[in-house]
């Protein structure tokens, strides 16, 4: 794997002459290098091959590194940077993204990144002026890796600065680094006494501990009454230089109450993670005196351990104690509390904290190598320049891949590439190749022997300066059906039986026959004539049988024959329609009266009113986009829509895709939309109790609808939410009219389980049937809490408190739950 990376993930190669060893920091779009005012070198990546560069201005933001940014087209590509690192070395890896509005179109772009073929993260951006930042720990296992962007779902891909930081020991290390990288989700510096973060030069390594003063949404709240901060100037002995750096440590948070609480609002969570308290006693107590706490964490009842008491822990004051666990799971919002033991008389103290969730590394196509060489001996030419796994996330536009867990190879589209020289031997070891372009070069020698590559079925080998024999091998691929050598140089014999087991054209190899059956060649020449005389009349009777028709209905195969192929799968499968009924352009623009009465806009389109010739009311929603992306959308939800008939949503009337337009046609809703009633014009001082609407949701939930189905149609639902579950504002999205009639907890339960509905790619998403589960469980406890308000049972107002205090995917159960700060569990499982 890490030769192919090396040799052609992307050919640019960014050296950081710096000051700091092992350190790159990449201004993307950036046209110079400069050096900022934390004494960072900054390259610019002005020879990247890929991409258009944008200028940015936004209010309070003066670093150079942010007045630039380079987009990338949405389309179904992915476009990477390939960085220089030194194998068996651990490495921070920080890519920042502030959109700025660079397009000038104010959408607010979503895109995937990864690291080879093993995806990252899914980029969200929800304010044009707000720096998103994510950050990577990984063991580089070659001497490059590759960052690339791909799979814009709405704007397009783009990336403000890309920075890469060496750290020299181990204080990273797991037992399952060869496998998993560390996705940073929090570290925080608690006592700052400022809201600026902590950075290099006071950490060497360029780590940014975030301020405990910074309040983001559900980020450090539900902070516990008689919190303190508390400094020291004096030094604090950390053990290493790769622990949290010393002005860290001077700063602490101490619970005066005995408690210390919080609530984390954890990125890219659940799932299973490393977490590391740093502590360190900058307090001076008096011989009488101690500090004893233990972290608790409702729902972990199990997990129960010793007691901390830093001072005795860290043999000495003034000196790091790290506890921490090197696999633990966690949910996506972590309540946590520190709380002091009886016997203690000082409250808990905490000064830092890093928690990073385990990603599994894809060891990405079974044909890497293979393909390295066959690019090694063209890396100057632009196909060549695509980077990262061939296969993954994304393939390379020039090849196909099955869709394997770990990808095969299964089509080389190399036509007209200007390659020369011999055919490239390393193609024989592509062993799933089902299709092999190679016509329209330059290439040279003798045809090889492709005996390993069993499942070719096609092969172009035409207009190139091939010399020597047509090889018998070629008898032993037992699924060959078409053969193109014409146009070549090849001389002696076809081997026997091969035109009558495969479609073969020869023409243009003088010295290239049949052998005895001298009359072969022509009879294929007269056959082909033939041939296409006939299919020439058939296509002419069909086209004027079908042409009185065209307008009525279509062109069906025109969307699906305009999608770029990713994986080699059953053409009708990206074909829209199902059921779905196909109107004329001219029956939509007559409804709408040429689109006069626009009722509604939204990412995906324009919606406009009309009226069809028979009365019926409808809406009409067109596409703005006739991108890929946009196309690939459309043809996803007409065969979605198309399946799915329930009371509570509204009804799909069918389709119009004609004259460069795509249209989607529901019935029109009279009396508004579900969001106009929620939170709009309409709601007229009504509304829907939580526990209606969650009934609504199961209502909807126990319909047919699989799996698959449900993702995409729960990310059509709840886009407008997404937004601010994942920031862990959910009050941003509870409607005021509930009057705080309703319990967290199942608030929580629901925001979590759509959020985990809307996951880039399915293995991440819910079943249907878990997500009626969780919504059955928030109804159970809504009605608990309706009845503790209204005051039924005092034993159900108790177990309401209880719940409502054991927040999100924390409630496991149990009144006194504790979780030991050092413990070492197992190697991370799946959720």
């Amino acid at each position: 794997m890490g030769s192919w990376l090396l040799l052609f993930s992307l050919l640019i190669f960014f050296q950081a002459s710096s000051a700091q060893p092992g350190f790159l920091s990449l201004n993307c779009g950036g046209p110079v290098n400069f050096t900022d005012e934390l004494g960072l070198w900054w390259t610019s990546d002005v020879n990247f091959t890929y991409g258009e560069v944008a200028s940015i201005s936004v209010a309070n933001e003066t670093r150079q590194q942010y007045t630039t940014v380079r987009h990338f087209p949405a389309d179904s590509r992915k476009y990477c940077y390939r960085l220089d690192v030194t194998s068996r070395t651990r490495y921070l890896l920080r890519a920042t993204f502030l959109y700025g509005n660079f397009d000038n179109n104010n959408v607010y772009p979503k895109f995937d990144i990864s690291v080879g073929p093993t995806h990252w993260s899914t980029i969200v951006i929800s304010d044009a002026n707000t720096i998103e930042s994510i950050e990577l720990i990984f063991l580089a296992s070659s001497s490059s890796i590759s960052v690339c962007l791909s799979n814009a779902t709405t704007g397009q891909p783009f990336i403000s600065t890309l920075e890469l930081r060496q750290f020299n020991g181990s204080v990273y290390y797991t037992d399952f680094e060869n496998q998993f990288y560390l996705s940073v989700s929090a570290r925080i510096n608690f006592g700052a006494d400022s809201e600026a973060p902590i950075r290099y030069p006071d950490d060497p390594y360029d780590r940014i501990w975030q301020s405990d003063s910074v309040k983001k949404a559900n980020y450090l709240v539900d902070v516990a009454a008689g919190t303190k901060k508390v400094s020291t100037n004096l030094p604090i002995d950390v053990n290493n230089d790769e622990r949290p750096p010393e002005r860290v440590m001077q700063t602490a948070v101490v619970g005066t109450n005995g408690s210390l609480t919080y609530r984390l609002n954890l990125d890219g969570f659940p799932g299973f993670g490393w977490a590391v308290t740093y502590l360190a006693e900058i307090e001076d107590l008096d011989p009488d005196e101690s500090r004893k706490f233990r972290l608790v964490l409702p729902g972990y009842p199990d997990m129960s351990k010793a007691i901390v008491n830093i001072e005795e822990n860290a043999q000495g004051k003034y000196r790091l104690y790290a506890p921490g666990y090197t696999n633990l799971s966690l949910p996506f919002v972590l309540s946590f509390r520190f709380g002091k033991t009886s016997d203690s008389s000082r409250g808990p103290l905490v000064n830092a904290i890093e928690i990073s969730k385990y990603i599994e590394k894809n060891d990405g196509s079974l044909d890497g190598d293979a393909i390295s060489g066959v690019v090694s001996s063209h890396l100057t030419a632009d196909w060549a320049q695509e980077g990262g796994d061939p296969c993954l996330p994304v393939p390379w536009s020039w090849v196909q891949c099955n869709s394997d867990a770990r990808p095969r190879i299964v089509k080389l589209s190399l036509s007209s590439k200007n390659l020369s020289g011999n055919v490239p031997s390393d193609i024989t070891k592509l062993t799933g190749l089902v299709e092999l372009w190679l016509d329209g070069n330059s290439l040279t020698g003798p045809i090889p022997d492709l005996t390993g590559c069993t499942d070719l079925e096609i092969i172009h080998f035409e207009n190139n300066q091939l010399t020597g024999e047509l090889p018998s091998s070629l008898l032993n691929l037992p699924n060959l059906r078409q053969l193109y050598v014409q146009n070549n140089m090849l001389s002696g014999t076809i081997p026997s039986g091969l035109g009558r087991k495969v479609a073969l054209n020869y023409s243009g190899n003088i010295n290239l026959h049949e052998g005895a059956r001298k009359g072969r060649h022509m009879d294929i020449i007269i056959g082909s004539s033939v041939g296409a005389a006939v299919l020439l009349i058939t296509t002419i009777v069909s086209c004027l049988f079908m042409h009185k028709g065209k307008k009525r209905q279509p062109d069906q195969e025109q969307l699906r024959d305009s999608l770029p192929v990713q994986r080699l799968v059953s053409s009708s499968s990206n074909a829209p329609g199902e059921a779905a009924h196909c109107f004329t352009s001219f029956e939509i623009e007559d409804a709408t009266k040429k689109f006069e009465k626009k009722i509604g806009s939204g990412g995906f389109g324009v919606v406009y009113y009309g009226k069809m010739k028979d009365g019926r009311e409808i809406a009409v929603k067109v596409l703005t986009s006739n991108s890929y992306q946009g196309k690939r959308e459309f043809s996803n939800e007409v065969t979605l829509l198309s399946r799915i008939h329930h009371r509570n949503l509204v009804q799909f009337l069918g389709f119009c895709q004609e004259d460069g337009k795509s249209m989607l046609v529901y019935e029109f809703m009279l009396n508004g939309t579900l969001k106009e009633h929620l939170y709009g014009p309409l709601k007229r001082g009504r509304s829907i109790n939580w526990i209606k609407r969650l009934e609504i949701a199961e209502d909807a939930a126990k319909e047919a609808i699989s799996n698959e189905s449900f993702g995409v149609n729960c990310r059509n639902i709840v886009q407008w939410a997404k937004l601010h579950i994942e920031s862990g504002d959910i009050q941003g999205i509870i409607d005021p009219s509930l009057c705080d009639e309703y319990d967290i907890q199942s608030m929580w339960k629901i925001a979590e389980k759509a959020l985990m509905c809307v996951q880039p790619h399915g293995h991440m998403r819910p079943s249907i049937s878990e997500v009626l589960k969780e919504i059955q469980d928030a109804i159970l406890i809504e009605r608990e809490a309706t009845a503790a308000r209204e005051g039924i049972s005092d034993e159900m107002s108790r177990n309401s408190v209880h719940s409502s205090l054991n927040l999100g995917s924390l409630d496991l159960g149990g009144t006194e739950n504790y979780l030991a700060l050092d413990d070492s569990i197992a190697q991370p499982t799946a959720r």
